[in-house]
């Protein structure tokens, strides 16, 4: 299944770089990550239209794109967990469960994707949810080579939520290294990382990764500020983007992305990614 997964590798990464939208955040269960969601056939005929390298999704969405006629169009990442750490208040039982318990990445399989993507959460104070991730993984794994289908694992280290609330990400570079170095070691063909609090540091998790890593997004921001954070990344060597509100959320979303894959597979600068965004 080595060759499978190679050519799928191949369908997902553009001379090795990728910019992959995320959509999938309906199974976050926190209302404001769907402001722009709400018409999920548009969006996704919006992003088809903009041509991004991939568009992740669950499954239960995923037909959206995959009835899309042609073969011009943007690969599938498929989401096949989710869980609740991402609401303003901690659970009293934090959760992270696979999306099909039986056979999780057949699903995948089905609709062609060309990779999946699983969290593996870090949260203060929640050592089982850690383990239901790394339990996750484990699990797929074997899914994963048996069907030859790429892995991207999701290491997320976040704050203790009495901080400010909500999802935040925590920059500390050793601990994204060292939740990297994690997945890595449990097989992850892709790392989706956080960035960390100083950019100039980011090479540092690409070295740990020893796999692709594409930067995560997170919560919308200003947009010039953005691409300047999302160039220095890519210049410590980042393979590309895994941006969701930061596209999705926007009026445009076909030229944010437009500018976003100019960075990424052009190597133009910040400034000229903005002005690619303004251009119409």
């Amino acid at each position: 299944m080595y060759l499978t997964k190679k050519v799928r590798m191949k369908r997902l990464f553009k001379q090795g770089r990728c910019l992959d939208v995320a959509i999938d955040h309906g199974v976050c269960n926190e209302p404001s990550f769907m402001d722009g969601l709400e018409d999920m056939g548009k969006v996704v005929n919006q992003l088809v239209d903009a041509a991004p390298d991939a568009i992740q999704l669950n499954y239960g969405q995923c037909d959206l794109l995959q009835e899309v006629e042609g073969k011009d169009k943007p690969a599938l990442v498929m989401r096949v967990d989710m869980g609740n750490p991402y609401n303003d208040k901690i659970h009293d039982v934090m959760w992270a469960q696979l999306q099909n318990s039986h056979d999780p990445v057949l699903p995948a399989v089905q609709m062609d994707a060309a990779c999946v993507v699983v969290n593996l959460f870090m949260l203060p104070g929640e050592p089982e949810l850690f383990r239901q991730c790394v339990d996750n993984i484990s699990r797929i794994r074997s899914d994963c080579d048996k069907y030859g289908m790429p892995l991207m694992i999701e290491p997320l280290v976040m704050q203790d939520n009495s901080i400010r609330g909500g999802y935040m990400v925590d920059g500390d570079l050793e601990k994204i290294v060292t939740l990297v170095r994690l997945a890595r070691e449990m097989g992850a063909d892709i790392i989706k990382a956080d960035p960390t609090a100083e950019a100039a540091d980011f090479h540092k998790v690409v070295e740990a990764a020893r796999c692709p890593v594409l930067v995560r997004g997170g919560g919308k921001e200003d947009l010039k500020g953005v691409f300047g954070k999302a160039r220095e990344l890519l210049d410590q060597g980042a393979m590309g983007m895994v941006y969701g509100r930061n596209i999705y959320q926007h009026d445009n979303p076909r030229q944010v992305v437009k500018a976003f894959m100019a960075m990424i597979h052009d190597g133009v600068s910040s400034e000229k990614a903005w002005d690619i965004y303004h251009s119409q």
